[in-house]
């Protein structure tokens, strides 16, 4: 990878966190069940999916959220590919993902195709129905640049605690910019700065149940 490598140590031998931020790549409840409840559940995406559906992401990490998104359009049955763009400034090595996706067996039965093309130094991948970019360098540049609006975001960046340039309110604005008509976003966090920032992108806001011991999450919606 051009850019600088994702910093990790390894939680229990199977969960990687991050050194740089101090916190793991997922939650050590359940990461494949928390990705289905916060970001497929909460942008309503077995409802929504259809051919040429955009989903965007900040913070792609070991591309489970990805992952769960492939198996859910192929579960759904649809005909047509869908779009997946996400933005990551330190990407993780191949054998590291690799390691990382053990720990959850059914997305790493489907992870063939995006290790193999990531390990070759791919970002631009083509997957069963989808079709895939990951935007390298971080956000704050890359996404006022992008020419692409979502239908749906995942916000997955490290918490704002530890990543606060990922929640800032000028890159909250950019998502909204570069959010669909009626696009939604989800994400893990309820943080009140978070909910704001987002409220002032032009989203419509609301407070969800979160996952597991997790209280709340967020989710809103463009006019």
């Amino acid at each position: 990878m051009p850019h600088d490598p994702a910093q990790l140590e390894w939680r229990d031998g199977v969960i990687p966190v991050s050194t740089r931020f101090d916190d793991p790549y997922f939650s050590l409840n359940d990461g494949l069940s928390e990705t289905r409840h916060v970001f497929l559940a909460g942008n309503r995406l077995t409802e929504r999916l259809r051919d040429g559906f955009h989903v965007a992401e900040l913070g792609f990490g070991t591309g489970l959220n990805l992952l769960a998104l492939q198996i859910l359009w192929g579960q759904m049955g649809a005909s047509g590919v869908i779009r997946f763009t996400s933005f990551e400034a330190f990407p993780m090595r191949a054998e590291d993902i690799a390691h990382a996706l053990d720990h959850f067996p059914e997305a790493r039965d489907v992870a063939g195709p995006f290790l193999d093309q990531w390990a070759a130094g791919q970002t631009v991948l083509t997957l069963p129905g989808i079709e895939a970019e990951i935007i390298l360098g971080d956000a704050r540049e890359t996404l006022p640049g992008w020419t692409g609006r979502a239908d749906a975001w995942f916000l997955d960046g490290f918490s704002p605690a530890r990543n606060p340039e990922l929640w800032s309110d000028d890159l909250m604005a950019e998502v909204g910019a570069h959010t669909a008509a009626h696009g939604s976003f989800a994400t893990y966090s309820a943080a009140g700065g978070v909910r704001r920032a987002l409220s002032a992108a032009g989203f419509a806001v609301e407070r969800l149940r979160g996952h597991g011991r997790k209280r709340h999450m967020s989710a809103g919606w463009m006019p």
